[in-house]
């Protein structure tokens, strides 16, 4: 009987420590658990599905007006973000390579990719970019989210949103991200000439030849054309601008930055919080506060002009513009505008209908604006044989035609 008591007690006691040792377990899986998934919203969860989440993202940044700024050349330092979207409450993927196609990287492998971030090869709104070989032995860039930039992690969630579903020979592809230890990266294919500004300013390299400029031209056309009519939804850029087109080894012009990027049905929405670049910025835009594809195409028709002048858009070129614009008659002076470091190596007519269709692009009216598809249509004359006395300059309302003496004669065709 004694020795049953004494069994029953150690089966009792055994069994007890069993199930206290099982319930310090269940609640330590739990914890484990609660803090994977806590960590995964500040790092892997940053691509909810597009059709359920529309992005219609603001940036913390409250200025009207951003420009590209200087930032510091060291380390990327580990940044607060205490106003993460609310969207990203409740993602429970894995990750995010099968949410939006991109893959991560870890901070340790952009870290050893970068030489510990000493490569920088330049610095922008978003912040300093570096160049580096991944592990496959490509060479790619990686732009790094600075503590004080203008840009916030909404235009970070917003690249990675937007670049994850658009894809185009005429669009900087991201190859990744990274969002770990609070810092926000992005890994770009390299473009190894650097930016279009950097041709056109730069009094170093040799300079744009007249061909090439209609060919970057037409490249950075057929892009906006994407995002404007082949993108689902359709997407407006809404900062064109010459630092913002970059170069690959081709001299095949790439649109870059996505950060203040909208789906247009997001940006036909009235906002107090105007967003661009001073010299590119739509006027109709800044007096509605409300950006549509025709805001693209004002900044383009600026970008245009900038590629005839070589002259810098927030360096009062469209005074310029205007100034010699009163002096064109039948479309013809606008050679008068032409960049200096051409030494007169162009085509006169082919410059003439440049200017014609940058200044229809720039028209106040938006409605009377060309869209990009005829836009695209316009430059892919200039570069065709020329087999007829006349060009076509197409816009929104009327067909007009460029003789080859440089005269513009209104056909009166509506489109």
């Amino acid at each position: 009987m004694r020795t049953f008591e004494l069994g029953l007690v150690f089966g009792t006691t055994i069994g007890v420590g069993v199930g206290i040792i099982l319930a310090m377990a269940i609640a330590w899986y739990i914890m484990y658990r609660k803090k994977r998934f806590d960590r995964s919203h500040d790092t892997e969860k940053v691509c909810p599905r597009a059709d359920n989440h529309p992005i219609r993202i603001h940036g913390s940044d409250s200025s009207t007006v951003l420009s590209d700024s200087n930032h510091s050349r060291d380390s990327p330092r580990t940044s607060e973000w205490s106003n993460m979207p609310q969207w990203l409450e409740g993602l429970r993927r894995k990750s995010v390579a099968s949410a939006c196609g991109i893959p991560k990287y870890s901070y340790k492998e952009l870290q050893k990719a970068t030489w510990n971030f000493t490569t920088n090869i330049g610095e922008g709104a978003f912040g300093p970019v570096y160049k580096a070989q991944i592990t496959t032995g490509q060479t790619v860039a990686v732009k790094v989210l600075a503590t004080d930039s203008k840009q916030g992690a909404m235009e970070f969630l917003t690249e990675v949103l937007l670049l994850g579903r658009l894809h185009h020979r005429n669009l900087v592809n991201l190859m990744g991200y990274c969002a770990e230890r609070g810092l926000h990266m992005l890994v770009y294919v390299y473009m190894s000439n650097g930016s279009l500004a950097s041709h056109l300013y730069n009094e170093k390299p040799e300079p744009l030849t007249w061909n090439l400029r209609v060919q970057i031209a037409l490249d950075v056309a057929r892009g906006l054309e994407y995002l404007h009519y082949g993108a689902v939804p359709p997407v407006v850029h809404r900062d064109i601008k010459s630092s913002n087109i970059l170069l690959d080894h081709f001299m095949k012009a790439r649109v870059a930055d996505f950060g203040i990027s909208r789906q247009e049905k997001s940006a036909l929405h009235s906002s107090s919080d105007i967003k661009g670049t001073f010299g590119y910025v739509d006027p109709e835009y800044i007096s509605t506060s409300i950006f549509t594809k025709k805001s693209d195409v004002y900044s383009f028709g600026v970008l245009l002009f900038e590629l005839m002048s070589g002259k810098n858009a927030q360096k009062n070129l469209m005074e310029y513009v205007e100034f010699v614009a009163l002096g064109v008659e039948d479309n013809e002076g606008w050679e008068e505008i032409a960049d200096p470091r051409l030494e007169g190596k162009f085509d006169v007519q082919q410059l003439n209908f440049m200017g014609g269709l940058a200044y229809n692009c720039v028209n106040p009216v938006s409605r009377k604006r060309p869209s990009m598809r005829k836009i695209v249509l316009a430059l892919s004359e200039i570069l065709k044989p020329r087999n007829s006395e006349t060009y076509q300059v197409i816009t929104e309302e009327t067909t007009f035609e460029l003789n080859l003496q440089g005269t513009f004669d209104s056909s009166l065709t509506e489109r």
